[in-house]
């Protein structure tokens, strides 16, 4: 066991906000919040902050986070000393530290929130400090909504506190990187701002319009073109899917002509799920919307990458995504990446069928580690119209793959 020392005013937690892009768990990031939810938070596909008001956070409050976070990291640090572990970050670390400290995460000592608050917090900064505390993620949708010299103050905080951070990346919006001045954004990354991620979704204005984005295609390309002029690396992320039958075409090719006017770093594919709650679920089961199957998503994409003529990285890291082979840099990669999509579209049908079960139940198992029993009954007789490649089989599937999306995604 491992005491932690007295700090006067400790709170042994700080904010963490819901989510984060792949990339940055993948890194291990440090999730520091800096706002509060979402300040547009009308977007038709996206049910994450609904219900919640968006908040300001004021340098002082961040700071106090990143002061908490800090002293978090310190504790590790030592009792992996005292334990014999040379610095290393362990699971042992944290259970020491954990058992050490019954009156800071005991169940009988603080309210259940606190105490999930205080795990959350002491596992970021564990998982951190293990992938060598080198990436820092701000929350929450929008940053960048921030006063520029506020900002530059939180920004400079990290830089200080942590002088092994290399990297510190945010969400944004388009509308707002294109409403900040070049100067401001180039401030922003002086003080070390390395990377934004912003939710382009669609570069055709039908659909943008339709799943109420806030944002031009216009408006989309000045903004990007603003960051990437500013030095700061510039992550877009794409929902194929999002047109619908109805504008399926003219979203892939206008997507793509947007991308390759902006030139981003890296181009990150969302194929869409229609999550249960969001206006768009509402608008599918009035039937304003009607969705792409997965072999008409997979075939969009094809005609999307087929138009790109940016130097981007292309990547499928999510598993809302089919294919999460596609990987790869543009413009040099596209023809490996058009062929992994042909190979794919060449296999019968039922092979493609069984792929897409086996691939959608290896992502919901990753989330739950099991699966509901309504949901393993669509899934059985999914898999056995399959080997029996009857006529019902592409229906069966289809239910059996609502249902798993649902769950993962």
């Amino acid at each position: 066991m491992y005491k932690m020392r007295p700090r006067e005013g400790a709170r042994y937690a700080f904010e963490i906000g819901p989510i984060r892009p792949p990339s940055e768990g993948r890194d291990q990031s440090l999730l520091i919040r800096a706002t509060r939810n979402c300040p547009w938070n009308k977007c038709a596909f996206c049910g994450t902050y609904r219900g919640k008001r968006f908040e300001y956070r004021t340098p002082a409050e961040i700071k106090a986070d990143i002061a908490e976070a800090k002293a978090l990291a310190d504790e590790l640090k030592a009792a992996s000393w005292r334990l014999g572990w040379g610095g290393e970050i362990r699971n042992e670390v944290i259970s020491a530290i954990v058992r050490g400290n019954p009156e800071i995460y005991g169940e009988d000592a603080v309210p259940p929130e606190l105490r999930e608050a205080r795990f959350h917090s002491l596992i970021n900064v564990a998982n951190w400090l293990a992938s060598g505390a080198k990436t820092v993620f701000l929350q929450d949708a929008n940053t960048l909504i921030m006063r520029t010299p506020e900002l530059v103050e939180v920004l400079k905080a990290i830089k200080s506190t942590f002088p092994t951070v290399e990297r510190i990346t945010s969400y944004a919006r388009s509308e707002t990187a294109a409403r900040k001045t070049l100067d401001e954004l180039k401030a922003l990354h002086d003080a070390g701002l390395s990377r934004l991620h912003i939710g382009l979704e669609s570069g055709c204005d039908e659909v943008l319009a339709f799943i109420r984005k806030g944002v031009t295609a216009a408006q989309h390309i000045a903004g990007g073109r603003k960051v990437v002029e500013a030095g700061i690396s510039l992550s877009e992320y794409v929902i194929p899917g999002l047109g619908g039958h109805k504008w399926s075409e003219k979203h892939a090719r206008d997507t793509a002509r947007v991308l390759n006017e902006i030139e981003p770093d890296f181009i990150r594919l969302r194929s869409l799920v229609i999550r249960e709650g969001t206006d768009l679920h509402a608008r599918y089961l009035a039937g304003e919307f009607e969705p792409l199957s997965e072999d008409e998503i997979i075939a969009e994409i094809r005609d999307f990458i087929a138009v790109l003529e940016c130097r981007s990285y292309l990547v499928s890291d999510h598993m809302a995504n089919l294919l999460w082979e596609i990987e790869g840099q543009l413009p040099e990669e596209k023809a490996r990446l058009l062929k992994i999509i042909d190979d794919y579209r060449a296999q019968p049908l039922h092979k493609r069928l069984e792929f897409q079960m086996k691939r959608r139940l290896q992502s919901h198992l990753s989330v739950h580690g099991g699966i509901e029993p309504g949901t393993k009954a669509k899934v059985e007789t999914a898999f056995k119209a399959i080997e029996s490649k009857t006529d019902s089989m592409e229906k069966e599937v289809e239910a059996a793959l609502a249902a798993l999306k649902q769950g993962a995604m």
